[in-house]
């Protein structure tokens, strides 16, 4: 059964809310992608990011959107999630930063060829109907040496049991059906897929925890039994980048000249 997106509607007003279940995206994964993000962009030159063209796709709540943001890019971010863009919306006016967020899927990009230097898509590819459709539109809309910064769920053992079995179905931490572990995508098929579309691609990189499995393990109770947070497991966790990447993996490459 494909992943339920809708869990994305019904949970829209925690992506702010700091006890939320969602707000460990940004205590936990923002951290490690957006430091990752930083570094390939200083890696590739771009030291003034003032007036760069950035896409958020699967923006969400605008977790990370508003961090590129802050980074002086001008920004647009599209979900196909109308509350989570609308919780998006109200977020960025009150932090008083411009952000062109709307409602839309990666599958069909509402803007033209050649729009974007930089387009990311985190925590989202392996939620949509279309991979290949994705990473088509995402080329697309790439200006010529504009980059794509991602991340995603491998397709292994390992994946499917930490984020299925393991959080939703025994520990019941994670919404059921919120991943499909067949939707996961394998680095070689996103590497072959962007090949096939005109992106280079450069580098990948494993997320993994920054301690032990033990402590990692005492987290993953302490917050089954209400004594921490989701986001406070989102800072204990202290994900990096690492050689391993049979759950999760980042990676990033350039739109060909």
């Amino acid at each position: 059964m494909p992943a339920d997106n809708q869990i994305y509607d019904r949970l829209a007003e925690t992506w702010w809310d700091s006890q939320g279940i969602l707000h460990v995206i940004r205590t936990g994964l923002n951290p490690v992608r957006f430091g990752y993000a930083q570094h390939v962009l200083e890696r590739e030159g771009w030291t003034d990011l003032s007036g760069i063209r950035a896409l958020d796709i699967g923006c969400g709540g605008g977790l990370l959107a508003e961090e590129f943001a802050g980074l002086g890019c001008d920004v647009a971010g599209i979900d196909p999630s109308h509350p989570s863009v609308e919780v998006a919306i109200a977020h960025a006016l009150r932090s008083g930063l411009s952000i062109d967020y709307s409602v839309a899927a990666g599958e069909a990009i509402p803007f033209a060829d050649a729009t974007f230097d930089l387009v990311y898509c985190c925590d989202v590819l392996e939620h949509v109907s279309d991979v290949d459709r994705v990473v088509a539109e995402t080329a697309r809309v790439l200006k010529p040496n504009g980059l794509y910064i991602y991340d995603t769920l491998n397709r292994t053992l390992a994946s499917r049991f930490v984020a299925v079995t393991l959080l939703e179905q025994w520990l019941d931490l994670a919404p059921r059906g919120l991943h499909d572990a067949d939707q996961f995508i394998r680095p070689s098929e996103l590497r072959r897929m962007m090949k096939k579309h005109g992106l280079q691609h450069l580098e990948t990189r494993g997320i993994v925890p920054g301690i032990g499995p033990l402590k990692t393990a005492r987290g993953l109770w302490n917050l089954k039994r209400g004594a921490i947070t989701y986001p406070e497991l989102g800072r204990r966790l202290r994900l990096r980048t690492g050689w391993n990447q049979s759950v999760s993996y980042i990676g990033y490459g350039v739109r060909s000249g």
